[in-house]
């Protein structure tokens, strides 16, 4: 394998993409200058697929979202100045959309290394010219021409990823049925259940190999969708080589893998469960205490990107294609009240972070105890749940060891930063914080006297009210007849 020297590279380039229905596999080509081809690969299972000829024309379109999202992965590698996308170019929305995914969500990557992307990410794009009547979205396939279920490359110019007749994607007739993320955590299984109990028809899906999730997803004992993702080896070799690495929109590439395969399946919903916490970033402060900025850790969970992601579908793939989180109306601690009124899957789910790495899963123990999200969500439930039931599921009481200290002062926001983490806001763990200091089976915690001790009295009212911010928010994207009866039920 060449030698990789990040400070070498000029140009990023999308080289090209296709989907072979018979097998089920999708193929994701990069690279970097004229070096070698870094394939991905995407696999549904259930092929073959029979697509017609509209769908084809929408799943294709997909794919070439994906494509071009996925490729942040590759892209941060190196952060050439240029982005050239081979073929058929862009049109101007897709670019747009494009760049605030890599900017936005490369910010942590960018504040880490010491990286300014503003201005540097220029997605290339053309104003696409009416194609042909008939005429369908452009791309370049990788499986073999002679394959009758291939997606090929159409013969009009039309650019890449143009909603079709230049204009809006039309609705392709869909099925009414959702493709609903499940991570194993506490967020995607309110989401399964509030759909359960609406009747909403659903298929619980997730990407990679997880075994905790396959097990999560087994409890639910809903039809199930494990899709396979294959980053190309060569990354890996290049983070070894001094390449540059950091967290990456993993939410937004995942969105689209979603995105394609309820394309290819024909299912008109894609559902995650980010809720409006996730809208909120880390702010950072100088020395002198100043702020200097915010970087959002999640920000491919927040309101911004799905709004776009979700607007995006539909005029560039399907019109009837909806894209949404089910939680965006609650806070954190609307969540865990939620979760908190079932105990099926206590012994099942995990939003420890240290159980899930790129190359591999660490799933000794469900919850590691020292890590952010497993403070954050023993604070969220804790005020909603019997204190047995919860160190049950910890297997430890988290709120009365003194080491954990820092850990909590970083969620309360108190001389420290939120942590780079999918965790709620400060204000709260700040308010679930004052709602233990008050009950006498947590107030004599360690970590929980301190708080009432050290900080709650530097706090105002509007600090510590937990009940304010159980509030449901109107700013969402779930379809009005399904949120007129959601919403009685997250008001509960």
């Amino acid at each position: 394998m060449s030698t990789f020297d990040r400070s070498m590279v000029r140009v990023f380039r999308f080289v090209r993409c296709g989907f072979d229905a018979g097998t089920g596999v999708a193929q994701l080509v990069y690279a970097f200058d004229d070096g070698p081809e870094l394939v991905e690969t995407v696999t549904l299972p259930g092929a073959p697929f029979a697509l017609d000829g509209e769908r084809t024309a929408a799943a294709e379109r997909a794919l070439q979202l994906l494509h071009l999202v996925a490729g942040v992965s590759y892209y941060k590698a190196a952060v050439p100045p240029e982005i050239r996308i081979d073929g058929d170019g862009i049109d101007a929305a897709t670019a747009t959309l494009l760049e605030d995914v890599y900017v936005h969500g490369l910010g942590e990557f960018a504040y880490r290394n010491g990286l300014d992307l503003h201005g540097r990410i220029r997605f290339p794009a053309i104003a696409p010219p009416v194609p042909p009547a008939g005429g369908r979205g452009g791309g370049v396939s990788v499986a073999p021409e002679s394959h009758p279920s291939a997606l090929r490359a159409p013969s009009t110019r039309e650019g890449r990823n143009a909603p079709p007749s230049g204009g809006r994607a039309a609705p392709l007739g869909l099925r009414e049925r959702a493709l609903v993320a499940i991570g194993g955590g506490k967020d995607s299984l309110v989401s399964i259940e509030a759909l359960r109990a609406l009747g909403v028809e659903q298929t619980v899906t997730w990407i990679g190999g997880s075994q905790l999730i396959r097990a999560c997803a087994g409890r639910t004992g809903l039809p199930t969708l494990n899709i396979g993702r294959q980053l190309a080896p060569e990354l890996f070799e290049y983070n070894r080589q001094g390449a540059w690495n950091g967290h990456i929109p993993v939410t937004a590439v995942n969105s689209a893998i979603l995105a394609f395969a309820a394309a290819v399946l024909g299912y008109d919903q894609v559902v995650f469960s980010n809720e409006r916490s996730a809208s909120y970033g880390s702010v950072i402060l100088a020395s002198d205490g100043s702020v200097t900025g915010e970087v959002n850790h999640q920000w491919s969970k927040g309101w911004a990107f799905e709004r776009a992601f979700a607007a995006h579908l539909r005029s560039h793939v399907a019109a009837d294609l909806s894209y949404y989180s089910l939680l965006r109306p609650l806070s954190e601690l609307a969540v865990a009240r939620q979760f908190a009124k079932t105990d099926q899957y206590d012994a099942h789910f995990s939003s420890c972070n240290r159980n899930f790495h790129l190359l591999g899963e660490r799933p000794v123990n469900r919850w590691c105890g020292v890590c952010p999200k497993c403070h954050f969500v023993f604070l969220a439930l804790a005020p909603f749940m019997p204190k047995p039931r919860l160190v049950g599921i910890f297997g430890r009481n988290l709120l009365d060891d003194p080491a954990q200290v820092g850990g909590y002062d970083a969620l309360l926001e108190y001389r420290d930063h939120k942590p780079f983490e999918c965790v709620g806001e400060g204000r709260e763990s700040r308010a679930a914080m004052a709602a233990l200091a008050v009950r006498p089976e947590w107030r004599e915690d360690a970590i929980v006297a301190r708080f009432a001790r050290e900080i709650a009295p530097q706090l105002g009212a509007g600090e510590v009210d937990v009940e304010a911010l159980l509030t449901v928010d109107e700013e969402h994207g779930i379809p009005a007849p399904l949120w007129e009866r959601l919403r009685a039920r997250f008001a509960a």
